[in-house]
């Protein structure tokens, strides 16, 4: 009988080497927290530190609330990542209801307690749904904030970019142009809103490149704990789950330990796509839990490093 177009191609899956055989383990990887409202979640947050620590990442970084909501927690994370671990750690600050000083206090409050990186964010307005308004003695965009640091001390800056668009932006190509800003500005590096296709990302590098964009852009993974979750971020800041994506999540809901399993498996994937199109840096959205980050780290070859287990331990 001779073998179909499809039987053949499944043929030659099957004799490839595995997906995640023997890889080098030269990826670098970052991670992003949250920070906790209560107790209970403090005890998560700090259970998902300590778990990544051993893997050295090059920073972890702390969100910041709509209009500065978490400013008190978000400061208070970050110190405490500085004071008690050997991660550096990054904190978010964004440009909402608040003037040029009140944020550049809050800036060199971050200085002052050992912060050196900055993620500088124009931010989402305090009312889910409005449209962002500046204020009028504050920074008007994420690129005048970056300037705004850079007159405050060195800062290392990162900045946020969008594979598949700002969801406010008129055209791919004006939301490039403001990429080039805030780079110009000072920016170290740009990275990106969580995204399901290898492709999106890939293509959303080479418009940046021909923009002149010559700044690393680290990819965002955002590995799926809550399907229901994903679906209502995705739809806030214009990513496209694939609908392949959304029949493989189908009937998971009731079965935390399978979709754990099916969510690392998802993400590996798109990590392996892009480690093998030269992607040598992930920055990992944990949703401060560690399992599937950590799972998909052990699989890209990243193991703990020894000096770091025993100041951890």
């Amino acid at each position: 009988m001779t073998p179909t177009m499809n039987q053949l191609e499944e043929a030659r899956r099957a004799i490839d080497a595995p997906l995640f055989a023997d890889l080098a383990g030269d990826a670098n990887v970052s991670f992003e927290f949250f920070p906790p409202k209560t107790d209970r979640m403090n005890e998560t947050l700090w259970e998902a530190v300590r778990s990544l620590e051993p893997l050295a990442p090059r920073f972890v970084s702390v969100t910041y609330g709509a209009g500065g909501s978490t400013r008190e927690r978000t400061h208070a994370t970050v110190a405490r990542i500085v004071r008690e671990t050997n991660v550096p750690a990054a904190a978010h600050l964004t440009c909402v209801d608040a003037t040029r000083g009140e944020i550049d206090e809050v800036a060199r409050q971050y200085w002052a307690a050992g912060v050196r990186h900055i993620v500088a964010l124009r931010g989402d307005p305090s009312e889910a749904g409005s449209a962002f308004a500046a204020h009028p003695d504050g920074y008007a965009s994420a690129a005048d904030l970056v300037t705004g640091l850079k007159k405050i001390a060195p800062f290392e800056i990162s900045v946020a970019a969008y594979p598949e668009t700002h969801p406010e932006a008129p055209s791919s190509a004006a939301d490039i142009e403001n990429l080039k800003r805030k780079i110009d500005a000072g920016a170290d590096r740009a990275i990106t809103q969580f995204f399901f296709s290898p492709e999106a990302f890939f293509r959303f590098r080479d418009r940046a490149r021909a923009a002149g964009i010559t700044a690393e852009i680290v990819p965002g993974i955002l590995p799926v704990s809550s399907v229901a979750q994903t679906r209502k971020i995705a739809g806030v800041c214009g990513t496209s789950i694939p609908p392949w994506m959304d029949r493989l999540f189908e009937g998971l809901d009731a079965h935390p330990g399978a979709r754990q399993l099916v969510a690392a498996t998802v993400a590996a994937e798109l990590c392996r796509k892009l480690y093998a199109g030269g992607v040598r840096d992930f920055h990992f959205y944990t949703l401060n839990r560690a399992e599937l980050s950590y799972a998909i780290c052990h699989l890209l070859g990243i193991r703990p490093h020894a000096g770091v287990q025993e100041q951890a331990a």
